[in-house]
């Protein structure tokens, strides 16, 4: 049973402290790490070679995040079992951020009830790409629940998911996918060649747990005893509509849960773009609807870590599945 002791303290650490700024946490390091291959591969491969040499970002980096937490953790063994079991709890509680999701959206919904616009607007844009300076009070709602449903993937599901499967080390190696999509993932002039293999691999580490969260999340809207009909039929319906292969269905299901619609007109650096609807608008979004996609955001995470306990027991107590 210590693989699902691991998972559940780390689970708890990630509720009780999140992510605190005076402790470095290993997405800067692997920042650093992406940022210095990307320059050697610029360096050392011509422009048409790109396309070859993006291949090697997901190799080095996932491996290397990988080979070096699961070396550290049988360096930390070899001392005494016990340090080990300790950091891989608090290692694979810095790959997750149910916390920092759910405090993010709450500093938004406070802004909100005061009436303060503009100190919403500016904590919307700490967690979104998109443009705020513009948004009212609806579409500021919208932005926030629309990334924290989203996130509920990245963040939560899938680095559980990898942790259970493989301890620390394979969620420190999807938190290498996960940044390394984030910064060089993009279809710009600068990354379409360099970035491809980056976001391709993203997209296929979250695949299953993004369907997991769908179906997930329909459980958490019956027992919250929000709508889960139409969280699954919004699912069903909506989900393959969103230019992510996985987004859309966390954010659907969050849309049909709370019977609104998300998806709309962004604007990224000046430029105008529209994203598919995401359920249907039976009533204007309000700012409540954001403490409601946080308390699915909280159902949806432990739901897994109980699914976690069943499936360790299951498997008869095994260490990793």
């Amino acid at each position: 049973m210590t693989a699902i002791a691991i998972l559940a303290a780390a689970f708890i650490l990630d509720l009780l402290i999140g992510d605190p700024r005076w402790i470095p946490h290993p997405v800067i390091g692997m920042g650093k790490a992406i940022k210095g291959t990307e320059a050697w591969i610029r360096r050392s491969f011509r422009p048409e070679n790109l396309k070859k040499a993006g291949v090697l970002l997901p190799v080095l980096i996932v491996g290397g995040s990988f080979a070096i937490t699961w070396a550290a953790l049988k360096l930390l063994a070899w001392v005494h079992p016990w340090l080990a079991w300790a950091a891989e709890a608090v290692l694979i509680a810095t790959t997750i951020a149910v916390k920092g999701l759910k405090d993010a959206g709450l500093e938004i919904y406070h802004h909100l009830q005061k009436g303060d616009l503009p100190a919403a607007r500016t904590s919307l844009s700490m967690i979104v790409g998109r443009e705020t300076s513009h948004l009212d009070e609806p579409e500021i709602v919208r932005g926030t629940v629309e990334t924290v449903a989203e996130n509920i993937v990245d963040a939560v599901i899938s680095p559980l998911l990898y942790a259970l499967i493989g301890g620390a080390p394979l969620a420190m190696a999807y938190r290498a996918v996960n940044t390394l999509d984030s910064m060089v993932g993009f279809k710009n002039e600068k990354y379409k060649d360099l970035g491809w293999a980056s976001a391709r691999f993203d997209d296929l580490a979250n695949w299953i747990p993004a369907r997991l969260t769908g179906l997930l999340l329909t459980l958490s809207a019956w027992i919250l005893q929000l709508d889960c009909r139409n969280a699954f039929r919004m699912i069903q319906r909506d989900a393959q509509k969103h230019p992510s292969p996985n987004s859309g269905f966390p954010e659907s299901a969050v849309a049909g849960a709370l019977g609104i619609r998300l998806g709309g007109t962004n604007v990224y650096h000046g430029v105008t773009s529209f994203r598919a609807y995401m359920g249907d608008a039976t009533r204007p979004m309000e700012a409540h609807d954001i403490l409601l996609t946080n308390r699915l955001l909280l159902t949806v995470s432990v739901l897994f870590v109980v699914f976690a306990v069943l499936v360790v027991w299951g498997s008869r107590g095994t260490l990793w599945i």
